[in-house]
């Protein structure tokens, strides 16, 4: 046997660590665009698999994946079981494993590792809102072993029954976001729907969480798509840039998509775009030329961009749309390898329709997209059905819009006037204020409360609210937040192009302590500002002594 190449061995550990990366990316992608009650069960419900499905992984699910094949192409036998007996480099594999590459047996099984993890992760974009913690970390331990490991047996062992069929998946087009896919299909037909979907809009908590979140994931999927010919070389080269070129192209086009649609070009609009190109061109990386990458991304972002509406013909409450951008997308870019196929790139490749190997290659690709899917959908369904009844999946719809609270007795923000206090003991930044000077109305003097209303715009800048209030006789000025029902409710944009109607509209609450005589004054200066005397009221107060 060789010795391990140093330089591939480097390689695959480093794109591991990429892959790995992405899970907690995932997390920020998702937990930015839930409601803020909803933040930290989001983050949890993804990095929660890389402890389960890790251990499930070297238990038994690296052995049913990548042991030697039990015969039927199905599956590979138990042999490796618990990672007892390793001695020698991964066998030959399909499109990433040939007599010249020779890495440690250990570097493949942690590279392959991330890709077990993440892929059940996706669903939780789906289903947000609706998921049990301990019911998701059963259905986490099951489903990896269940579903994703055969399906890799498939397609990435050579003995895997697609793999000899002749389909191809370079880095997880059907082995990660297909089969999460449809999995996502059949755990929303156990979980069900959000409460008052699709009347009730669900704005982000955080879009700058969403991003960074984007920009993670953006950047592990070069190990993603770099790593899989195990191999620091040109072809590892081709399948980063093909893998960048694409997400660029998809963000476009979904950006121009948005700006013809709905009139604006967004920043979710962008990376969701990103994120569609990325997972369509994840099965042709490593066999397509550049200038087909950009095209593969093109089309990921015309077709993924309408495939938004797809949950709404399914009636299926896919909460962030994992379906219109891992799942339309991982299939899309699988079928796309039929026709922009290219052996001149990957000589383990095959040639497609466009560059004249004729239509086998594309008939391949779509046995192997229906069969995935609809092993997928089947046995999703089924333990996500015994996973309910056992101890249940689908939270009560009381807790819905708790999940932190409820799940874990915490919040992910503390943003309330009262928690921002001070504490005894916390160090001081600046010397206190001096004290306030004498009151200009003295206890016990009768005054005027004066309460309006104010858009917030126009009463942007608090130094001038506060000079002129005082100018026109205000004793004290206290400014908070208030909502107002309103007779037609304002449309507001949320992400990926959808429109809320929101019956309750954003108000500044102004409470003005005046003397008697200077009401008329600061009346006047809060119309100045916009404010309708039908939402300003008056009253009498007495001022209290101190």
């Amino acid at each position: 046997m060789s010795a391990p190449n140093a330089g591939d061995t480097a390689w695959v550990l480093v794109c591991a660590g990429l892959v790995l990366f992405m899970t907690p990316g995932l997390a920020a992608f998702y937990g930015g665009m839930v409601r803020t009650r909803n933040v930290l069960a989001m983050l949890q419900q993804n990095m929660i698999a890389l402890g389960v499905v890790s251990l499930t992984w070297v238990l038994v699910g690296y052995t049913i994946a990548f042991g030697d094949d039990a015969g039927s192409g199905l599956f590979g036998n138990l042999e490796l079981f618990g990672l007892a007996d390793l001695k020698v480099p991964p066998a030959p594999n399909l499109h990433v494993v040939d007599g010249r590459i020779t890495i440690p047996t250990l570097a493949f099984v942690l590279f392959q590792m991330m890709f077990a993890v993440i892929t059940p992760a996706l669903v939780t974009g789906a289903t947000a809102g609706r998921l049990r913690f301990g019911g998701w970390v059963l259905f986490l331990a099951v489903w990896s072993v269940v579903v994703y490991a055969p399906i890799a047996h498939w397609l990435w062992h050579p003995g895997g029954w697609l793999a000899k069929f002749g389909t191809q998946d370079w880095a997880g087009g059907l082995v990660v976001h297909a089969s999460a896919g449809a999995a996502v299909l059949a755990v929303l037909l156990v979980v069900g729907r959000r409460r008052d979907w699709p009347h009730t809009a669900a704005p982000p908590n955080s879009i700058p969480l969403t991003i960074v979140g984007a920009g993670i994931l953006w950047f592990g999927w070069f190990g993603f798509n770099g790593g899989d010919g195990l191999q620091a070389n040109g072809l590892a080269a081709q399948a980063v840039l093909n893998t960048h070129l694409a997400a660029a192209a998809a963000m476009l086009v979904w950006l121009a998509l948005e700006r013809l649609t709905d009139g604006h070009s967004t920043v979710v609009g962008a990376v969701s775009g990103a994120v569609a190109g990325l997972a369509t061109v994840t099965p042709t990386a490593g066999y397509v030329n550049a200038a087909s990458a950009v095209a593969i991304g093109a089309l990921a972002g015309l077709v993924c961009h309408f495939a938004l509406k797809l949950k709404y013909l399914l009636r299926l409450d896919d909460a962030l749309d994992v379906l219109a951008v891992h799942f339309v997308g991982g299939m899309l870019g699988t079928l796309l390898l039929g026709l922009f196929g290219n052996r001149g790139v990957n000589p383990l490749g095959a040639d497609g329709l466009f560059l004249g190997g004729g239509g086998g290659l594309l008939w391949r690709q779509l046995v192997g997209v229906v069969s995935v899917v609809a092993f997928s959908f089947v046995l999703t369904w089924l333990i996500a059905a015994g996973v309910q009844a056992l101890i249940g999946l689908r939270v009560p719809p009381a807790d819905q819009e708790r999940l932190d609270q409820a799940q874990q007795g915490a919040d992910a923000y503390h943003l309330g006037g009262v928690t921002s206090l001070t504490a005894p003991g916390a160090p001081r930044r600046r010397a206190a204020a001096a004290p306030a000077g004498e009151p200009a109305v003295p206890p016990g003097q009768r005054v005027r409360v004066v309460t309006a209303l104010l858009e917030p715009d126009p009463a942007a800048n608090s130094a001038d609210l506060r000079d002129a209030l005082l100018r026109a006789g205000a004793i004290s000025v206290i400014v908070s937040d208030a909502a107002v029902a309103t007779t037609t409710p304002q449309a507001s944009l949320l992400p990926r192009g959808y429109w809320q109607d929101q019956p309750l509209s954003a108000r500044l609450r102004v409470t003005v302590l005046v003397g008697a005589d200077g009401v008329g004054a600061v009346l006047d200066e809060l119309d100045r500002m916009g404010a309708r005397r039908s939402d300003t009221f008056v009253q009498e107060a007495e001022r209290v002594s101190s």
